[in-house]
């Protein structure tokens, strides 16, 4: 009974992790829910000029294909499309085969966005976003085209042998990791907290609708918290975790981030040493949580100079729009491939 309240939770809460993926599942493809779908095609048809002038001009020229550079786009489910309408994969006997999306990803992710400011086909521009990946498990991929084991934490557990190879290959290479590194264990502790009452508050909190800060957005937290009916013991515990627990979590993800993202670029330039690196910056969905605060705008700070130190391109990314689940929205996807483009000129 309490895995089928854990998954559950997870996929309402959609805390960036892998069990959040049925959710969206039909036919072995993602779909969303109907509301959800609604939303993605108003955001599709509501400013169709803006999606198609959004990349820059002067990249959006096509060379031949023997002229096209590789794009190759690591990361988690942030990365992947969790949350567009036609991200695609399969189930796996452990988890889920994200092979499908590697070249037949959204048209709507900033992979595809980013490939198509720079002119390339499905060939040359890989997606190889892993939902539910935290930073040690990309330090593993990286060196070994697979993890382990199960990361028991986000139900994820990968094993591609074509994933060296894709990052042999490529000339630009983007990294996107650590969020899942907080996310996750915050939003289980609060679950395990509450006895899995918290599905509205922590969807509250991933969905990005806290992070402009004003008494009324704080009332609406305070609203969720009030509205789980704890009992004492949850309360204390639920309390322990906003206000201390938190901050722990936090600084050990924090510690696993910034020890897990030197190994990563080192292991790419093993790999490849001509690539140019681009490493992306962290949304902060919650600063209304001084823990979630801090740990983001540490990790900024920490991607940022490890960018300066190692001679890659940092590329921030602090107003990325995301929907309910915490993924980027379209626009969220049109604002991050922005961002990299511009940063890439």
């Amino acid at each position: 009974m309490k895995n089928k309240k854990f998954a559950s939770f997870l996929a309402a809460a959609a805390a960036l992790v892998l069990l959040a993926m049925p959710a969206f599942a039909a036919d072995e493809q993602t779909e969303l829910p109907a509301a959800e779908a609604a939303e993605v095609q108003q955001e599709q048809t509501a400013a169709p000029a803006e999606q198609e002038t959004a990349l820059p001009a002067d990249a959006q020229t096509a060379g031949e294909p023997e002229q096209q550079l590789t794009y190759v786009a690591l990361g988690d489910s942030i990365t992947s499309g969790v949350g567009l309408a036609d991200m695609k994969y399969n189930i796996a006997q452990i988890g889920y085969d994200l092979q499908p999306n590697f070249e037949g990803y959204s048209s709507q992710c900033y992979t595809a966005l980013v490939g198509k400011g720079l002119g390339l086909d499905r060939q040359h521009a890989i997606n190889l976003g892993l939902p539910g990946l935290m930073s040690p498990d990309m330090v593993d991929m990286v060196q070994n085209s697979a993890m382990p084991k199960m990361n028991q934490a986000s139900g994820s557990y990968y094993v591609y042998p074509e994933y060296q190879e894709y990052l042999r290959k490529a000339d630009i290479i983007s990294i996107q990791i650590g969020s899942n590194d907080a996310l996750v264990p915050c939003i289980v502790g609060l679950g395990e907290a509450t006895n899995w009452k918290s599905e509205q508050l922590a969807g509250l909190m991933v969905s990005g609708a806290l992070r402009d800060f004003n008494f009324q957005k704080l009332g609406l937290f305070l609203e969720a918290l009030n509205r789980m009916t704890l009992t004492f013991d949850e309360s204390r515990a639920t309390n322990r975790l906003l206000f201390r627990g938190m901050d722990e979590i936090c600084d050990q993800a924090y510690t696993n981030v910034t020890n897990s993202l030197p190994q990563i670029v080192a292991g790419i330039r093993a790999l490849n040493p001509d690539a140019k690196i681009v490493l992306l910056g962290y949304t902060n969905p919650v600063p209304l949580l001084p823990a979630w605060n801090r740990y983001f705008s540490k990790l900024n700070r920490f991607a940022k100079d490890l960018a300066a130190q190692e001679g890659l391109i940092y590329v921030d990314i602090p107003r990325t729009q995301t929907a309910a689940d915490g993924h980027p929205t379209v626009k969220g996807h049109q604002y991050i491939a922005n961002q990299i483009l511009n940063a890439l000129k």
